[in-house]
């Protein structure tokens, strides 16, 4: 097992539920399965089981404290912004070279699946001189990219892929999370897309079926 690094299209494209749906699948399986969520934004303190931290958490079994928070969570921010910009509103820069040095100590150390979550989508500002991509790319790890089956997602997904492949980045898989209520079936979106992301496993999240999905995925990344 190794350490993959979940990255997406967009804020709000299904990037923790995706990484819970692992982390499920493989603690049933009997596997342990690790995850982290290094820079969290919009996150409440009254309230850390409702911040994707502790979505992640409540997927491994344990309890949002506080201490699993600073284990898996260290840099924690109020506002639901960037992290370049919530981070200045609280004085506290995300250090980019000890956030790479976080994440690359975890991959090393990890005896089971890690997922490493991102914040936002693959160009998330970071701080004044780094993006999530440079992130990506600074810790070694491949990468999974999360889209949405949306009209307009195939322009954002085909301009984040090449974003990542221009970084220097390896794309494992392209997840497509069914969206809600879309006008564009997602057998529409995979065909499509198919054509464009050169023999990348391309996988369909259906919304009322997603189990056949994530097993493919969770082998992928087995």
């Amino acid at each position: 097992m190794g350490a993959n690094f979940i990255t997406g299209t967009g804020t709000d494209i299904g990037k923790t539920w995706l990484c819970c749906a692992l982390l499920r699948h493989w603690r049933e399986q009997r596997r342990h399965p690790e995850a982290l969520k290094p820079v969290l934004s919009g996150f409440d303190p009254a309230a850390p089981g409702a911040s994707d931290a502790g979505a992640l958490l409540e997927a491994l079994g344990q309890a949002a404290d506080e201490r699993a928070l600073e284990a898996i969570a260290p840099w924690r921010y109020a506002a639901p912004l960037s992290p370049d910009l919530a981070s200045a509103r609280e004085g506290r820069q995300v250090p980019f070279d000890a956030l790479v040095g976080y994440t690359r100590r975890a991959a090393e150390r990890a005896e089971g699946p890690l997922l490493v979550e991102g914040v936002g989508g693959v160009m998330v500002p970071l701080d004044e001189n780094h993006t999530v991509r440079d992130w990506i790319a600074a810790s070694g790890l491949p990468c999974v990219l999360v889209a949405g089956s949306y009209l307009g997602s195939m322009s954002h997904t085909l301009s984040a892929l090449e974003s990542l492949r221009h970084g220097g980045v390896p794309v494992t898989a392209i997840a497509v999370n069914e969206s809600e209520g879309s006008s564009v079936a997602l057998g529409q979106t995979l065909a499509s897309l198919t054509n464009h992301v050169g023999g990348i496993p391309l996988l369909g999240i259906r919304r009322d079926d997603p189990g056949p999905g994530i097993a493919r995925l969770a082998g992928l990344l087995a």
